[in-house]
């Protein structure tokens, strides 16, 4: 251990600022999240503890790897993989038309409902923002729709499974605050409808002062039989979200059971339609454990880290700056706002509810405020990270299958007002808690 620095010597204050400054350089060279936060927090258990410290680490990461309610983080990735490959989307789509059909930015309108149906299939960000970049965005762009609205649209109604029931952000941060998923689930339904509204009003707002924008489609002259067909395509996802979020709120079924409901629905969904396979059920396995291990992964590191750097002291050190700041409660949580907004910029959002809810948490306790509330608050934030550059994940996704002129910085471009309006989202659950029931 002589090659190790005595972290001890430094103080906490020096071996916290030591470990930061380690986290940041190793990620700058690339090397993923899950292994560098595993690797600073072996490096610090030997320096500050000595070879006596290992098995911690290793009961740390087994105490979040055992819990029951991880079970359904891979059932609702599967739901979200065999959604991706069957044509559920493209008949949802297909049948909103019916429904958002007459008005101007119609076609965004519909967008944005499929966007939240699919977010209440299942809480998958890379997902549905391919499936609305397939779907939506030529259809928009083919009817002379502005390009940025038509992207913004996308990227933000894709991100928006952040936020609706069943959220897979809300199912990390109710294991790390140690808080009831399905408390979590039902206080974050009417913020994610907030955000969806906030959308659906400035589409419309915009189309309507600039008609140019967003123009009405040729009618249609959909037959009586047409459009029964067509709303046959809303019966079956509708109906795995009634069952899966019903059994929820019900009190039927906790969030693992659902889930499971939810992955037998998707899968009897496709049988219905004649869709499934057996190679259909292999490559959303594949795309499931590929998903599951980063998070995994990404869960252990965190989790080794926080408990090295708990046993330091630094989670006291760190809670003692951050209630220093202020008497007043509503800076401290500004001031954590603006702390997930800054990393959210440049990590996962996986690695940031691992390292920093189990600092904010208690604080957030300690000052009275309740920590359901302050789930729904941190999962709104981090939906700003999903669009925010230089990083944001969604514009990446959309990237990936947008028409060959749209470049990268023509999606963030977009993305800005969408991205003030989820800022505003974020001020209204801080200002009117009561938005969450909590």
């Amino acid at each position: 251990m002589e090659f190790l620095p005595d972290f001890q010597a430094m103080g906490i204050g020096g071996a916290t600022f030591a470990m930061f400054v380690m986290l940041m350089v190793l990620l700058l060279t690339g090397m993923p999240l899950a292994f560098v936060t595993l690797l600073v927090a072996l490096i610090f258990a030997l320096g500050w503890f000595g070879p006596m410290a290992v098995p911690l680490i290793t009961s740390r990461i087994f105490s979040f790897v055992n819990s029951f309610v991880f079970v359904s983080v891979p059932m609702f990735v599967l739901m979200a993989a065999i959604l991706d490959r069957s044509g559920i989307a493209r008949d949802l789509f297909d049948a909103m038309k019916v429904l958002a059909g007459r008005i101007r930015g119609g076609v965004a309108i519909q967008t944005l409902l499929v966007a939240v149906v699919l977010a209440a299939m299942s809480g998958i960000i890379g997902g549905e923002v391919i499936l609305l970049g397939l779907l939506a965005l030529p259809q928009m762009l083919r009817l002379g729709y502005d390009r940025n609205l038509a992207i913004g649209v996308c990227c933000a109604g894709g991100a928006l499974g952040t936020m609706v029931p069943p959220s897979i952000v809300l199912i990390i941060y109710g294991l790390t605050a140690n808080v009831s998923v399905g408390d979590l689930f039902s206080a974050a339904f009417l913020p994610g409808l907030m955000l969806a509204g906030f959308y659906a009003a400035y589409i419309l707002i915009r189309a309507y002062m600039n008609p140019a924008l967003a123009p009405i489609a040729e009618p249609e002259d959909i037959t009586r039989g047409e459009k029964l067909r067509l709303l046959k395509g809303l019966f079956l996802p509708i109906l795995v979200v009634i069952f899966v979020l019903g059994s929820i709120y019900g009190g039927i079924a906790s969030v693992t059971e659902a889930s499971a409901i939810g992955v037998i629905g998707v899968t009897l969904s496709t049988v219905i339609r004649g869709e499934f396979s057996i190679s259909l059920l292999i490559g959303a396995a594949k795309q499931t454990l590929r998903t599951v291990g980063m998070i995994v992964w990404i869960g252990i590191g965190a989790s080794a880290l926080v408990g090295v750097f708990n046993l330091m002291g630094g989670i006291n050190f760190v809670s003692g700056l951050i209630t220093g700041i202020s008497d007043n409660p509503t800076v401290v949580i500004l001031f954590m706002m603006a702390i997930l907004f800054v990393l959210g910029m440049f990590l996962d959002w996986v690695g940031i509810a691992l390292l920093c809810m189990p600092i904010f948490v208690p604080i957030v306790v300690q000052m009275g405020y309740d920590p359901v509330w302050f789930g729904v608050v941190f999962a709104m934030n981090m939906q700003v990270s999903f669009l925010s550059p230089p990083f944001g994940p969604a514009a990446f996704y959309l990237k990936s299958v947008a028409p060959p002129d749209i470049s990268l910085g023509d999606i963030f471009r977009s993305l800005l007002p969408f991205i003030g309006m989820q800022i505003l989202a974020v001020a209204m659950l801080i200002i009117f808690p009561g938005i969450t029931g909590h």
